[in-house]
């Protein structure tokens, strides 16, 4: 079904010129599109690329001459990102889940399903669960016991949800996400050697033989509105309070979240962050890919991690870290230019002593 440039426009909040009665009916890189795509051209790089398309409608840079370019219509994007995001939303049909109920789904009668959902083939869905009003629930989804799922939610394929989890309104689950695993926590009869080496930072006395003892996850998990949740994600139920993941959060796949970890709202964690037990994240917290933070720590509102970077104390509000272990990236970045210059130094210093010796030694 085919869109109006002046439609886009209008829900982008964007300035647009020319036929705007033009329907488009999808989008394309500005080389590869075709008469019935709406090219994405935001910086005047793209310029090129739609002389090589057939694009008849395209979103440009704010001024550029779009008639030069050969275009029936423009739309004018000042922040190309934002224009992305909303010509992205605008032309996703989403997931094809039926609406109703799948005969192959298999639902505890005891659990309450709103109006509205859609719930696709091979679901379970345990005692006392809910479901609120049109949610989406794809195939091969497992939904425990007392789980509840908010309004507006969307749960891809594979998804395994614990028991008493609570999902708020609009989640986006992508496919093989584990929510309200159990935790991993164990503890031994006498001290272990990682006590001993938190105490002494190092030493060890005699080493003994040793075995672990589970401790029990008795909490659960509980997501916020407006949170997604990557590609086989996990996230640990909570060891007596709750796991916690608060509204507008944004995980991407992989991620790691163990047991009575907290973290904030409009947090973005990127892939293959891991964050310990009862580590507790601020709100607006950015961490880049295979960033690690240690159990028990604090890390303030508006940090920021760049990728690979270990956060192994408590990290201020506002702070940029980066490296193992973290520390202040204007830091970092000078301890690597410094780096960088030791083999010439080391190179400069052999020829200082050498030429020390000679001056020593004449003979």
């Amino acid at each position: 079904m085919g869109h109006r440039i002046g439609d886009i426009a209008a829900a982008l909040g964007a300035e647009a010129s020319g036929d705007l009665d033009l329907t488009i009916d999808g989008a394309s890189e500005p080389a590869q599109a075709g008469p019935q795509h709406l090219a994405l051209a935001m910086s005047p790089r793209y310029a090129e690329g739609l002389a090589q398309g057939m694009a008849r409608a395209a979103v440009l840079w704010p001024g550029a001459d779009w008639r030069g370019l050969g275009l029936q219509a423009a739309i004018f994007a000042p922040r190309a990102r934002m224009a992305m995001a909303g010509v992205t939303s605008l032309l996703d049909n989403g997931p094809q889940i039926a609406p109703g109920i799948h005969p192959m789904t298999v639902i505890d009668s005891t659990a309450r399903i709103a109006d509205g959902a859609a719930i696709g083939p091979f679901v379970s869905i345990g005692a006392g669960a809910q479901i609120g009003a049109r949610a989406r629930i794809a195939s091969h989804v497992s939904i425990a016991e007392g789980a509840e799922i908010g309004e507006d939610a969307l749960i891809l394929q594979g998804v395994r949800i614990g028991a008493r989890v609570r999902i708020g309104h609009r989640v986006i689950c992508q496919p093989g996400a584990v929510i309200g695993s159990d935790g991993f926590s164990f503890v031994t009869p006498d001290p272990s050697g990682v006590e001993e080496i938190r105490a002494t930072l190092g030493h060890r006395a005699e080493i003994s033989a040793q075995s672990w003892v589970r401790i029990h996850s008795l909490g659960t998990v509980v997501i916020g509105d407006d949170v997604e949740i990557g590609t086989n994600c996990t996230i640990d139920r909570g060891t007596i309070h709750d796991t916690t993941i608060g509204a507008g959060t944004k995980l991407d796949n992989q991620v790691h979240l163990a047991h009575n970890v907290t973290v904030g709202r409009d947090c973005l964690l990127c892939g293959q962050v891991g964050i310990a037990g009862s580590a507790r994240i601020g709100d607006r917290v950015v961490l880049g890919g295979q960033c690690g933070v240690g159990d028990n720590l604090f890390v303030g509102d508006d940090v920021i991690g760049g990728g690979g970077t270990k956060i192994m104390t408590n990290a201020p509000a506002g702070r940029v870290l980066l490296g193992y272990p973290a520390i202040r990236m204007d830091t970092h970045i000078e301890l690597q230019k410094a780096t960088r210059r030791l083999p010439r130094l080391a190179a400069r210093v052999a020829a200082l002593e050498s030429a020390a010796k000679l001056s020593h030694n004449p003979d």
